[in-house]
């Protein structure tokens, strides 16, 4: 059975799907005409200087706990309607595989996580002029406590709600692939529309954020399951808040180094889209032997036959 087959496993009912998706996209339009309000009530209002007003009031660490701990409760609010609501293991809305494979999740976070660091490490000693030391030893500490325990929860609930709730519900429903890899690519991309990085750079950086939608997804239904997106996410966002930050991103940390050269739209935005992910998507290829690409990305979506009997199979040959 494959990945998005496994929402089968549970209990169907588009309203279901309908409902907790339409509270978090309409949590998200409230969030976004509000800013677009607030801008129009006053010319000089913009998110980058209410982002520095709150950090000024009540520091870097609080503010950063505060924008995560919202995307904590929904990641729990998330496994609880899944479990009992859709009646779903938890188990089968993160893999079609036995069990959670957390060696996944290491070697992706491992991977991805490494090549930041020595990216962000090559710049810094090609360009030492860009940065800034920031290291303060108990504050760093706090942010190390913060994001180690929330931000992997922040990076598991947009995965667990776009490549797994959304791809699986929208795969139910349209029987097919290619439709959820690209409406759930398009969507997260386009959800970032009121992040600082827009504002700055313009909308050519949603290039980037709809190109790793297309990366995780891809790598989701490759691989049948969430493991590599979650492990993937968790480093991009972890280590590149504890290495570097910047006073135009939407993370801005007590971080080790803060980047002051003046943001441009150029290769660091599409290297990684045109060059990183296909780079990072060949050696998971490898890994993992995939194959059949093109039924695995575009391929039929259909009902198993007799659920039971797929899974007593399924014990009987260890995949279940």
């Amino acid at each position: 059975m494959n990945y998005i087959q496994q929402g089968f496993t549970g209990k169907l009912g588009m309203w279901k799907y309908v409902v907790f998706a339409g509270l978090f996209f309409g949590f998200m339009a409230l969030n976004f005409l509000g800013l677009m309000l607030l801008e129009k009530l006053d010319p000089n209002f913009n998110i980058e200087t209410l982002m520095k007003e709150q950090i000024l009031e009540k520091g870097a660490n609080q503010f950063l706990a505060e924008n995560l701990f919202p995307f904590a409760i929904g990641l729990f609010a998330l496994f609880f309607w899944v479990k009992y609501v859709h009646k779903q293991t938890l188990t089968s809305f993160t893999t079609s595989r036995k069990k959670i494979d957390w060696k996944r999740i290491i070697f992706a976070f491992a991977l991805w996580g490494s090549v930041t660091a020595i990216f962000i490490f090559i710049d810094y000693k090609v360009s030492p002029e860009n940065y800034q030391l920031n290291f303060e030893l108990e504050k760093f500490l706090m942010l190390a406590l913060i994001g180690i325990l929330l931000i992997p929860l922040q990076t598991s609930f947009e995965e667990y709600f776009f490549r797994g709730y959304l791809m699986q519900g929208l795969g139910i429903v349209t029987k097919n692939r290619w439709f959820p890899l690209i409406f759930t690519s398009v969507v997260f991309g386009m959800l970032h529309i009121a992040n600082p990085e827009v504002s700055k750079l313009g909308y050519g950086i949603l290039w980037y954020y709809v190109g790793t939608g297309f990366f995780l997804g891809i790598i989701t239904l490759m691989d049948e399951g969430l493991e590599l997106a979650l492990g993937f996410h968790a480093a991009n966002n972890l280590i590149t808040a504890l290495l570097v930050t910047a006073n135009w991103t939407v993370f801005q940390t007590d971080s080790f180094l803060i980047d002051l050269s003046e943001p441009s739209l150029g290769a660091d935005v599409y290297i990684p889209v045109f060059v990183v992910f296909p780079i990072l998507t060949f050696i998971f290829a490898k890994k993992y032997k995939w194959n059949n690409w093109k039924e695995k990305l575009t391929g039929k979506i259909t009902k198993p036959v007799n659920l039971k009997e797929n899974y007593r199979v399924l014990e009987e040959i260890g995949m279940e």
